[in-house]
């Protein structure tokens, strides 16, 4: 329906319109659009293969817990980073304070120093918070190569550096993909950050002239040339991996799958550092500059609009997790008893959500359910004269929607996988003992996917609470979030104030992260 709606909106609007987006608003946005997501990808698959390597096939001082730690970027939303940078690199900031004192310069004239307000800051901004998607993906499948083939190409004369070029890097092709694609939805999705540090993308172009200049069609407009740009980013993903057959089975038991090389002296120096330093810039940096600026207003912790943004956000999130976790499940168990062309067709379908930006949704969703909206009041108005009001769009129930069509392919990825690990002949035995299916599925089934749905409710939880992108688009008047909360302070250069938000948001995504880097480093 939010597909259907864009592009009726858009081409229902005047042809006029089309041609003056068509020449002065989409070039200029999609050529900052173009340099953002391919600045950020080169970056992000640099950091995170890098990464990846080190952690898993050399052995180091605080290894383990390095690769704990290059996982917790995760946790800061691209904007709070913004907002962070933008006062740590600040004329007031603690760098230039440092670098005028060292150099005895006194004002801004006396020397030359990079803004952070430019496309190259929102580079940097955007590759420190998501180079763990590329980092995750390429650690699994380098754990998942074992020692095989790289102990063949050891044989045959090639060096460490060499079997990592030439070996294990082709045949993690498909899981670089996989991160890379998440780097580029996330980026294009971004309009905190873009917004705060001057880049004009399509998803600002979007805000902008739906909200400042008052044209819904022009929006819309805008919203088709970047759905269009979506799928063809997910084709050529889909592109890259078609050909490409790497078996991934992992070494005997009679073979060690890791066996790591032991790095010392500069080596070993030159390991920590370049794991530490993405975690510096990428957390520490962030979580550190709003802490700083959060403990001096300990006393708004308990102010009323902070407490009522929390408690929006708890509904919204609530919400949107159990109807995510529900239609997931159902997706799920249908793939799982059902092995129909339908039942795939479907799950395909439901998983697109997820590559629509936060910007594209709102608009989807909003007119809609504002025309549904109109004519149930319509209706009772004629037979009841009563008003109903905005019932779907003047409420979170539109926040709800938005983030459950979003975030339904990652409720349904954690439910799925969950059942992967449970053998089709548990239900086997079940029915063969007189069970049901449905008894199946209620005694068997659920109790040992507990821990998936809660994964998939905790995920798409914290993901609703950082959204910000379709929030500030959909939310009602005077109905804040904590995100929309640190965006209006934010937008009034009033950072400071929105620390203490920006801090629970934060400490709500440290949760998820801490347990996939757990999962990840453990044996069991």
């Amino acid at each position: 329906m939010p597909i259907v709606a864009i592009f009726w909106i858009a081409f229902s609007g005047d042809t006029d319109n089309w041609r003056h987006m068509m020449l002065n608003v989409v070039p200029r946005a999609s050529v900052q659009t173009f340099e953002l997501v391919f600045y950020t990808g080169i970056v992000t698959s640099f950091i995170g293969i890098l990464c990846a390597w080190l952690v898993t096939a050399f052995d180091f001082p605080l290894r383990r817990s390095l690769s704990i730690a290059l996982v917790l970027p995760l946790a800061i939303p691209s904007y709070l980073a913004a907002y962070a940078f933008g006062e740590f690199l600040d004329f007031t900031g603690p760098i230039q304070t440092f670098y005028r004192g060292l150099f005895a310069y006194q004002s801004a004239r006396d020397y030359v120093f990079p803004d952070i307000r430019s496309l190259g800051g929102a580079v940097l901004v955007m590759s420190a918070v998501l180079y763990p998607y590329v980092f995750l993906a390429c650690r699994s499948m380098f754990l998942m190569q074992g020692r095989a083939a790289a102990d063949v190409a050891r044989t045959l004369g090639a060096g460490p550096l060499k079997v990592f070029l030439r070996v294990q890097i082709p045949m993690a092709r498909p899981a670089i993909m996989i991160g890379l694609t998440l780097v580029m939805m996330e980026a294009l999705n971004d309009i905190g950050a873009v917004e705060y540090l001057g880049v004009k993308t399509l998803t600002f172009s979007i805000y902008d002239t739906w909200l400042n200049r008052g044209s819904l069609s022009g929006a819309a407009q805008i919203a088709c040339v970047m759905l269009l740009i979506v799928v063809a980013v997910m084709a050529v993903e889909r592109a890259a991996r078609k050909r490409q057959r790497f078996a991934s089975n992992k070494t005997t038991a009679a073979v060690p799958d890791q066996l790591r090389r032991r790095l010392s002296g500069w080596r070993s120096l030159a390991a920590v550092t370049a794991c530490i330093l993405p975690v510096v810039i990428g957390f520490f940096i962030p979580a550190g500059v709003m802490a700083q600026f959060a403990a001096r207003r300990i006393d708004q912790f308990a102010e009323s609009r902070l407490l009522s943004a929390l408690g929006h956000s708890i509904l919204v999130s609530s919400s949107a997790a159990a109807i995510t976790v529900v239609l997931a499940f159902a997706l799920a168990y249908a793939a799982r008893v059902g092995k129909s062309r339908p039942t795939a067709i479907a799950g395909r379908i439901a998983a697109l959500g997820y590559g629509i930006p936060g910007t594209v949704l709102g608009i989807g969703v909003l007119i809609p359910l504002a025309g549904l909206d109109n004519a149930i009041d319509g209706v009772m108005r004629d037979y009841a004269g009563l008003s109903t009001g905005l019932l779907l769009s003047g409420t979170g129930f539109a926040i709800v929607y938005a983030a459950s069509v979003r975030f339904l392919t990652m409720a349904e990825g954690s439910i799925d996988a969950g059942f992967q690990k449970l053998s089709p002949h548990l239900d086997m035995a079940s029915r063969t003992l007189g069970r049901t299916g449905l008894q199946t599925l209620k005694n068997v089934l659920m109790p040992n996917m507990r821990p998936a749905v809660l994964t998939a409710a905790l995920l798409v939880f914290i993901e609703t609470l950082k959204e910000l992108s379709a929030t500030i688009l959909l939310r009602p008047f005077n109905f804040n979030t904590l995100a929309t909360l640190v965006y209006e302070d934010a937008s009034r250069s009033r950072v400071q104030d929105a620390s203490v938000a920006a801090i629970i948001i934060i400490l709500a995504g440290l949760v998820p992260v801490l347990l996939v880097s757990r999962s990840l480093e453990g044996k069991r």
